[in-house]
């Protein structure tokens, strides 16, 4: 799965991004966050998620990139529309994703969580392409890192309510279930 050394998967293209940092000593990876994104909003493909996660988004190419360009953020994995995974970030750094974040008792997710952003909006169906992948993913994390519980497979609108909505409404976490086995996501 990973290159032992890095916590880099050995089977993705590897983009990486400066906006990580290291984890708190002795803070285990528990928690695994889904996100979807699109840039500009509703726009698939391209390279803009790539820039945003470098630093190398260009404010002029899009009047909405003005508003974001400037934000130091990333992810651990980007799973595309066709399937591809990109990583930015080694498992074993904190990933800028989560941002003002709580689960359960806990604050500061991006501590203890892995970022997995899937390109999409909150309202337009993700792929099977990206689910069948999300799923394998999902497999290969929590054998990694096995204080990842199912009930700790969540949203980003469940560790930032009322700030973040994705991955949205119309991500179908039955069928993320359902591709992992009953009893593997923490949501209904």
């Amino acid at each position: 799965m990973r290159d032992t050394d890095s916590d880099w998967l050995v089977d993705v293209r590897r983009v990486e991004s400066p906006n990580s940092d290291a984890r708190p000593v002795g803070c285990e990876i528990s928690l695994l966050v889904v996100h979807g994104i699109s840039l500009p909003p509703g726009e698939f493909g391209g390279h803009w998620i790539d820039d945003l996660f470098t630093n190398r988004l260009d404010p002029a190419a899009h009047p909405y990139f003005r508003e974001v360009a400037t934000r130091r953020v990333s992810s651990h994995i980007l799973i595309r529309r066709d399937g591809e995974m990109v990583q930015y970030v080694p498992f074993s750094q904190r990933a800028w994703h989560a941002g003002a974040s709580c689960f359960g008792s806990r604050e500061a997710c991006n501590d203890f969580s892995i970022g997995i952003e899937l390109e999409g909006t909150d309202d337009i169906p993700y792929t099977d392409a990206q689910y069948r992948r999300l799923a394998g993913l999902i497999r290969r994390l929590r054998r990694a890192y096995p204080q990842i519980l199912r009930e700790n497979i969540v949203g980003h609108c469940d560790i930032a309510p009322g700030r973040k909505t994705d991955p949205g409404p119309v991500f179908d976490w039955r069928r993320l279930q359902g591709l992992l086995g009953s009893g593997e996501t923490g949501q209904a």
